[in-house]
């Protein structure tokens, strides 16, 4: 009988629940890894102690007539790491990692990176959005996601939610009801309707 391990999202479990917004002597980086070594990634830096977040999402797909779930990450390529000097060079030392992105602004990357988590645990479609377009910026007001932050994109007579790593410039939407959000800017969206 075997079996596979689910694969190690985050390191320490409670990096995103204040950890990541602790000032000091680490910093949040982007780890873009070679090809396909996310997850594999993740399970060095989780045996060496060093921080990390892998957004990771639930695919079904059809493998030879069988009905196979599996977890991907959400940004392909992409691991963030919130390292002090001694745990960036260890996790160089993986030979995982083809480049290593500073980030500018890890305030804002953690506020993003919650918001991303919180959706990811809500188990709600998510549709991956490539290269975020200027909108409006909005909040939640009403339901189970009152108070998340994100821009407004409206495809096809629907609202979606993008909930986004302004670093990257990717992220995720979701689909909501225009009653549910209020503006957090006088800026007027320029989508059509």
């Amino acid at each position: 009988m075997s079996f596979v391990l689910s694969p190690i999202s985050m390191y320490p479990e409670d990096l995103l629940d204040g950890l990541g917004a602790v000032p000091g002597e680490r910093r949040w980086w982007a780890a873009y890894t070679r090809v396909r070594q996310e997850k594999r990634l993740a399970a060095d830096l989780a045996r060496r102690k060093v921080p990390f977040y892998l957004p990771l999402v639930e695919r079904r797909h059809l493998y030879r007539g069988r009905r196979q779930d599996s977890q991907i990450p959400l940004f392909g390529s992409y691991v963030f790491l919130y390292a002090n000097s001694a745990e960036y060079l260890q996790s160089l030392n993986t030979n995982r990692i083809a480049q290593m992105l500073q980030i500018a602004d890890g305030h804002e990357l953690y506020h993003d990176l919650v918001q991303i988590r919180r959706l990811i645990e809500s188990k709600i479609p998510l549709t991956i959005e490539a290269r975020l377009k200027p909108g409006q910026r909005v909040r939640v007001k009403h339901g189970s996601f009152a108070g998340l932050e994100g821009i407004v994109e409206s495809r096809c007579r629907q609202t979606r939610l993008v909930i986004g790593v302004m670093f990257l410039q990717q992220g995720i939407s979701i689909e909501i009801d225009d009653y549910m959000l209020e503006p957090l800017d006088n800026s007027v969206s320029a989508c059509a309707p």
